[in-house]
């Protein structure tokens, strides 16, 4: 179960490490405002990846639907920062 997680997290390391590349000299024009979103969709997608791999591992329907919910909320979450 752990190695899907660390799937994702090299996944969007490397996706992360592209578009650094894109931005090139202009990263610096980035807001700190822009940075403060950036950051938190970030932890949103890994919370999620988490959630994700908790989901695959839960063993009990009480579980499973506390979980879906998070995930749930943490994709309305971020499809409301993007």
């Amino acid at each position: 179960m752990a190695r899907g997680f660390e799937s994702k997290d090299v996944e969007f390391q490397q996706a992360e490490a592209e578009r650094t590349r894109k931005l090139g000299k202009h990263g610096a024009d980035i807001t700190p405002e822009q940075r403060a979103a950036d950051a938190q969709r970030t932890t949103i997608a890994l919370a999620l990846a988490r959630k994700r791999v908790e989901l695959a591992a839960a063993r009990t329907d009480a579980h499973r639907r506390t979980v879906t919910a998070a995930i749930d909320a943490l994709e309305h979450e971020l499809a409301r920062l993007s």
